[in-house]
């Protein structure tokens, strides 16, 4: 893996004694590489990424690891605010749902998650915090969006999926959601439409409605699981008590 350097100024130092214990990844969201990575290296624009993944695989370094980059904003996940100081952001280039949005190239998917496994074991994140900014900002925030495949960054040990997404044999009762997306680790002060959005855009791409229907509540239940101290494979009937 070869990661080329283009210094960004937007950094600061991290806060003292705090861990780097979690993974964004977001996609740019602008029109080409060079708009983008221009915009990332502009002091004015005060927006920042340790790193920026080309299309073509090509991996350039902004920020040093051991800096606060500025990307993912006001953010939450499991608890904890303000994720810059305790994150690694990683920006994948890809127009976004403004300017086109695309499916990302299996040869960029595969440099993806080459720089994450590596980030990942210099830090020991857990697989519960590899996140999408979406997850952490789910009320302002798409990316990376439904067509980014998480599901094969999990069979190459990046993050987590459930085994099989859907056919509970025992219902899942949708007073139970908002507690769920807590375990998951979204906030659970926005409105339950909006976190289900998010959830539905990472977990059921298919299917983004912020609705409470079955198979969604299945997969919910499926998910929450995996998020345990203990991440196990688990199918949705498994959530279920089936």
């Amino acid at each position: 893996m070869i990661v080329r350097d283009a210094p960004s100024p937007n950094h600061d130092e991290r806060p003292a004694g705090e861990p780097i214990d979690t993974l964004v990844l977001h996609y740019t969201g602008m029109r080409t590489a060079e708009e983008a990575i221009g915009r990332l290296r502009d002091p004015a624009s005060r927006v920042s990424a340790h790193y920026v993944v080309e299309e073509d695989g090509a991996i350039w370094r902004l920020v040093p690891e051991a800096r606060r980059a500025w990307h993912a904003g006001v953010s939450h996940w499991r608890g904890r605010e303000a994720l810059n100081g305790r994150s690694v952001g990683v920006e994948v280039v890809n127009p976004g749902h403004e300017w086109g949005y695309r499916p990302f190239p299996a040869l960029q998917m595969a440099a993806v998650c080459d720089l994450c496994l590596a980030i990942i074991a210099r830090h020991a994140i857990a697989a519960r915090d590899v996140v999408a900014h979406s997850d952490v900002s789910p009320d302002r925030k798409q990316d990376p969006g439904e067509l980014f495949d998480w599901e094969g960054l999990a069979a190459n040990g990046v993050g987590l999926w459930p085994r099989a997404a859907g056919g509970a044999r025992r219902a899942v009762e949708a007073s139970s959601a908002p507690a769920l997306l807590g375990a998951i680790g979204y906030r659970t002060d926005l409105p339950l439409p909006v976190l289900l959005s998010a959830f539905q855009r990472r977990w059921r791409p298919e299917r983004i409605d912020g609705a409470t229907d079955a198979a969604t509540l299945a997969l919910l239940a499926a998910v929450a699981a995996l998020h345990e101290d203990t991440p196990r494979s688990i199918d949705a009937n498994d959530a279920s008590g089936a």
